[in-house]
């Protein structure tokens, strides 16, 4: 049952990043072009998204259960520390250049545009390259 919510809700997701342009990287690009043609249109698909977002969160926090009844395990640090800054800026610098993040990558690829493996391949790199480092 667990793999069907998993399922819908993960569908969900990939449909409303669809509908709200989050998997277009030249939407996503005039967004963070704030100095020139700025699109502040997924501006309001945030705002949307933390809005709705905000009471299944509040209820996790209290009560940290999937629908199931499973334990949901939160981070326990909650520290801003140099690797989640260096972390960040990295992610940003990403966004910026490619207009890709994960989730809307992954649709990209039920779309069929064959370049968003360029982007993947690197991000998978990235993710090896973090293993490794963080190891020693």
């Amino acid at each position: 049952m667990k793999n069907l919510f998993a399922f819908i809700f993960g569908s969900i997701f990939a449909l409303g990043l669809l509908i709200s342009g989050m998997s277009n990287p030249e939407k996503v690009l005039s967004f963070l072009d704030i100095f020139g043609a700025w699109d502040i249109s997924l501006m309001f698909v945030m705002i949307g998204a933390i809005a709705v977002a905000f009471i299944p969160f509040q209820r996790a926090l209290r009560n940290p259960k999937t629908l199931s009844g499973e334990a949901i395990a939160l981070p326990k640090n909650n520290q801003i520390d140099k690797k989640l800054i260096a972390g960040a800026i990295l992610f940003g610098m990403g966004w910026g250049i490619a207009g890709i993040c994960p989730a809307p990558a992954i649709t990209l690829i039920g779309l069929g545009y064959f370049e968003v493996w360029y982007f993947i391949g690197a991000m998978l790199f990235g993710m090896l390259i973090h293993r490794l480092w963080a190891k020693q």
